[in-house]
């Protein structure tokens, strides 16, 4: 079925430019805190957010049926659960009311009612985020860290190629892009030494995307993998940072802990699998065939291409990693339908990673410890240094958007510069 807001013809009354992640086909979701303090849900075009709250109490989205105080709440959960067929028509009315060939309404009188310049706003945590599970869903990724720490001819545990390996991660350190990152403090164990306590001396980002819960299941109930999608409201970018050093001493028997839960960083605009959909490519064969639960009918990977840059305080950024999403080997329709099969409930606003997202070149290695392998390759920035993890006062900047048929459609940006750890109280 056509979603009318992709229809790559349309354009806006509203000035978007050409590089924009932004154009009328995206209309992603977000939550804002305007000036005179009002937070509330809004979308955005080019460079102007849209206040909804404005345009629900106008009567713009009456006839939709549904309480348009959504609006006004600070987190998208409440209007995530209104439902993806209302939601999907929220975004289409946007659309109409945009739309350059519109004539039942002023544009320029439109723009002064609820258009507002991105400047003059700042961007909040999009969602409660209930529960957050990570994956380990990206074939180069794991098979470039298991020929680092074990053997590269079994670089892949036998359970890899058969189900999507994940864990529990903690929802509560998930902040929003423009949070300062604090170096974590933990555990070390250097080679042949007893374990010390510090600073982690080996930050590293992660490259991830995640994807955002939008219909709740009741426990005991498991998501069939080819409806899964329409559990799916929409995907953020995810730096999901990792103290490797802390990690390599803690992870065995139990996996990741401290070395994880200090923070994870997410991009403010929620964009709609709806907005996506024009975007679906095929993925890795996988091999063995999976089993039933997981086997896939339909195209479920997403063409979205994926950019970090590291910027040193004082200096230009420079990109370290190019990647792409449609390297994962599983995909998030299997993540969900494994995460349920045993009848695990979901609750809209659950979040999950993707797992590190790192294809086959090396330009496409999706964290440092691959990118400057364990830390005997150092990566060159252009301000002559150098880097094999992330120092203090470096900025992690990630991006990602996709492109077709003269259309792209961005998250925006996923910042966050890390700050020294903090003296023990």
């Amino acid at each position: 079925m056509m979603i009318r807001a992709n229809d790559p013809s349309l354009s806006s009354w509203v000035e978007v430019a050409p590089d924009s992640d932004f154009p009328i086909q995206n209309l992603p979701f977000g939550i804002a805190k305007l000036e005179n303090g009002k937070t509330t849900v809004v979308s955005i075009i080019g460079d102007y957010i849209m206040d909804l709250s404005v345009l629900g109490e106008h009567g713009f989205f009456e006839d939709i049926g549904f309480d348009v105080r959504v609006f006004e709440r600070n987190t998208l959960n409440d209007f995530i659960a209104i439902g993806k067929d209302k939601t999907s028509k929220v975004r289409d009315r946007l659309s109409l009311i945009l739309d350059t060939d519109l004539d039942d309404w002023d544009a320029s009188e439109l723009k002064d009612y609820f258009l507002i310049h991105k400047d003059k706003v700042e961007m909040l945590m999009p969602m409660h985020i209930g529960d957050y599970t990570d994956f380990y869903s990206s074939i180069d990724h794991a098979t470039n860290v298991g020929t680092m720490f074990r053997d590269p001819d079994n670089a892949l545990l036998p359970n890899w190629k058969h189900l999507p390996v994940g864990y529990h991660g903690r929802s509560s350190s998930i902040m929003v892009s423009g949070t300062p990152t604090i170096r974590p403090k933990g555990q070390q164990k250097p080679d042949d030494k007893p374990p010390v306590f510090g600073p982690s001396k080996l930050l590293d980002f992660e490259l991830e995307m995640g994807f955002v819960v939008g219909r709740e299941t009741q426990l005991g109930d498991s998501v069939p993998v080819d409806q899964a999608e329409e559990f799916i409201f929409g995907m953020v970018i995810l730096n999901d940072w990792s103290a490797r050093d802390i990690q390599k001493w803690e992870y065995i028997p139990l996996g990741p802990f401290l070395a994880k839960n200090f923070q994870s960083t997410i991009s403010p605009w929620v964009v709609t699998l709806d907005a996506l959909q024009p975007f679906k490519v095929d993925g890795y064969k996988q091999t063995p065939e999976v089993l039933p639960y997981l086997r896939q009918k339909l195209i479920k990977n997403y063409d979205i291409n994926l950019e970090v840059a590291i910027q040193p305080k004082g200096a230009a950024p420079t990109t370290v990693c190019n990647s792409n999403f449609k390297y994962m080997y599983w995909t998030m329709s299997q993540q969900l339908a494994h995460h349920t099969v045993n009848g695990c409930n979901v609750r809209i606003g659950d979040m999950y990673g993707s797992g590190t997202i790192s294809g086959p070149e090396k330009s496409m290695y999706g964290s440092m410890l691959e990118l400057s392998w364990k830390g005997t390759k150092p990566v060159a920035l252009d301000n002559g240094e150098e880097r094999k993890f992330i120092q203090d006062y470096d900025t992690v900047i990630m991006r990602a958007h996709s492109a077709k048929d003269g259309v792209r459609v961005g998250f925006g940006e996923c910042i966050s510069q890390v700050l020294p750890a903090k003296d023990i109280a």
